[in-house]
């Protein structure tokens, strides 16, 4: 009872911080101090859930409290919640020096706050009605902090279609859910884990799965409905550093969470697979025709999410897990630390930047191969494939590729290249020991999946290698892949349609509600 204590504090917490900006009258300064010492405080209890956590699970004592059937607490459920916390406590820090002299700054830390309560309350879910409503109240939340400048056109443009595309995620989980306790009798998750291990499941749990994966990839932002996530660079970088380092990785979680649910339907994989492996292919080649460093960081952020979501369908949840607690830091970095690119791109202009060398691109699959496999066997035995190892060079092998003109500076070069191969190195051994972390997850690997993957990564890597050397040769190509093949703007074409908004109008009044859908109606009928 006292574990799931200290891992429920953090959700009052951030909710006592949301109502008291949203109906105090006190100066904002004095707001923006509580709500660093509460922050400060959830992450403290956070860090002692974990703790706890850890101490039960390898103990063997796993207390359940009166609300088991609808909260519970989990070890990755505590690591990210650690996590989450920590992510929160610095974008608070940065958001009251960031937003000094705005106004609606109170709402700000009301919804900022409402975010890191629902998330922390989603992450203790243990029942649909309680994941269903969270994951909803995030998006709420975080919709007022999309729209927070609301005389930005395309901010509130693209706040409206993920508002759009989240509603049809909350009915394809309310469908995913109604399957799932039809058949099972209860609509608590446990319940559903133990349905599923006696082997007393048939197609309608694989249906529900089905629409699981897609409620997913929709509030993941992969592809075709991935453009609101690129296009919501106008509202203020800690928002940025929200959504991508935090609140979109929540698709991740929830499907670790569903792994026995997802071990029912091969078709579910399968989705999660072609779309994942989709995603991260042409995002991971549009970020590569992208000069702005927010947007870069966004295209980068929806191949990410393609990569964590293939490695679910994978049946590597494990790695699913460990790549979105790497991920968020990273992220939450990146865009906290946006402004540097300023310098670098002085630097750049005043040094210039060397091209990369054909040879090295050619030779770096080899080496990493080589290094990775290598150290694979010094190790011994490891829980992945050898197919998940092949992907793994892949990924690591830009790190070997050197300048075209090393004459220029040769000292520079071997200091490259031995850096590059102790950090690709590093990352194999990080691989290896992070596969034996306590996370309170296994994989489950589909190997089908697992050499369609490999062929994806391969076919990425030459690509990447032709947009660099031969850039003029595939200028037509470039013009689609910059543009991302323009699903998204057949996607905005059919949101507007089904449920239209009146967002060129900001700056002339208060920020608009979106029209209901039935208005569509009522307009093609006259």
């Amino acid at each position: 009872m006292i574990n799931f204590a200290l891992a429920f504090i953090p959700v009052v917490l951030m909710a006592v911080a949301a109502g008291q900006a949203w109906r105090s009258q006190a100066a904002v300064p004095g707001l923006w101090v509580d709500f660093n010492r509460l922050t400060l405080l959830a992450l403290g209890f956070s860090a002692l859930g974990l703790v706890s956590q850890l101490w039960l699970a390898t103990s063997g004592q796993m207390p359940a409290s009166g609300l088991a059937l609808w909260l519970s607490v989990s070890t990755f459920g505590a690591w990210t919640s650690l996590l989450v916390q920590l992510l929160g406590a610095a974008i608070v820090i940065y958001s009251s020096n960031h937003l000094r002299g705005e106004p609606r700054q109170a709402a700000y830390i009301a919804a900022l706050a409402a975010v890191l309560a629902a998330v922390h309350l989603l992450l203790l879910a243990n029942h649909w009605v309680v994941l269903i409503a969270a994951w909803a109240a995030i998006g709420h939340a975080m919709h007022g902090l999309l729209c927070f400048y609301r005389d930005r056109p395309f901010a509130l443009l693209a706040a409206h279609k993920k508002f759009v595309t989240d509603r049809a995620a909350d009915v394809l989980l309310i469908l995913a859910a109604y399957l799932s306790w039809s058949e099972v009798g209860s609509g608590s998750l446990a319940v559903l884990n133990e349905h599923i291990a006696a082997g007393q499941f048939s197609a309608t749990l694989g249906w529900s799965a089905i629409c699981l994966v897609l409620a997913v990839i929709a509030r993941t932002a992969l592809m075709p409905v991935h453009g609101w996530l690129a296009q919501v660079m106008e509202a203020p970088t800690p928002v940025s550093a929200l959504l991508h380092a935090g609140v979109v990785n929540l698709g991740g979680y929830v499907l670790v969470l569903f792994a026995p649910l997802l071990g029912v339907s091969l078709a579910a994989r399968w989705l999660l697979v072609i779309f994942g492996l989709v995603s991260a292919m042409v995002a991971g080649l549009v970020l590569l025709t992208r000069v702005s460093q927010k947007v870069h960081l966004a295209w980068s952020t929806i191949a990410q999410m393609g990569f964590m979501l293939l490695e679910c369908g994978l049946g590597l949840y494990l790695f699913a897990a460990l790549h979105l607690l790497g991920h968020s830091l990273y992220k939450a970095h990146n865009f906290l630390n946006a402004s540097s690119i300023v310098r670098d791109c002085d630097r750049k202009v005043m040094t210039g930047e060397a091209r990369n060398s054909g040879l090295s691109m050619i030779l770096a699959v080899p080496v990493s191969f080589a290094i990775v496999f290598g150290l694979q066997a010094l190790m011994g035995a490891h829980a992945w494939p050898w197919w998940w190892s092949a992907v793994l060079a892949f990924a690591w092998a830009p790190l070997l590729w050197l300048p075209a003109s090393p004459a220029d500076y040769p000292a520079k070069v071997p200091v490259r290249l031995l850096t590059a191969v102790l950090m690709a190195g590093f990352l194999t051994l990080a691989a290896g020991v992070v596969d034996r972390t306590p996370m309170g997850v296994a994989n489950d690997p589909l190997h089908a999946g697992g050499i369609v993957a490999l062929v994806g990564m391969a076919i990425m890597y030459f690509w990447m290698i032709i947009f660099q050397l031969w850039p003029q040769s595939v200028i037509a190509i470039r013009r689609w892949v910059y543009a991302g093949f323009y699903m998204d703007e057949g996607y905005t074409h059919w949101v507007l349609r089904f449920w239209p908004v009146r967002w060129a109008g900001a700056g002339r009044g208060p920020a608009p509600r979106p029209a209901p859908p039935s208005s569509v109606w009522r307009s093609a009928k006259s």
